[in-house]
């Protein structure tokens, strides 16, 4: 026994239209199975405690200026 599929999409109206013909199934009973493709979910990406150590490591180097400020200048520089 074989089996083909295809990748199609149902019309508005209901119809199934195949690629292409399949003489040798004309007048032949046939199992039709529907399997609906799921939305594709773009990956979700995690972020590892490394690479956010990484990232942010020295944002606030000196303790004794304030985290604000800091921040500020951090921020400014990086998106001069």
């Amino acid at each position: 026994m074989h089996a083909y599929k295809f990748d199609l999409r149902i019309s508005e109206s209901g119809t199934i239209t195949l690629p292409y013909t399949l003489p040798h199934l004309n007048g032949r009973e046939v199992k039709l199975f529907i399997v609906p493709k799921e939305d594709e979910q773009k990956p979700i990406k995690k972020a590892s405690a490394k690479n956010f150590v990484a990232r942010w490591a020295g944002f606030l180097k000196d303790m004794n200026n304030d985290p604000e400020e800091a921040r500020y200048e951090y921020l400014s520089e990086k998106y001069k």
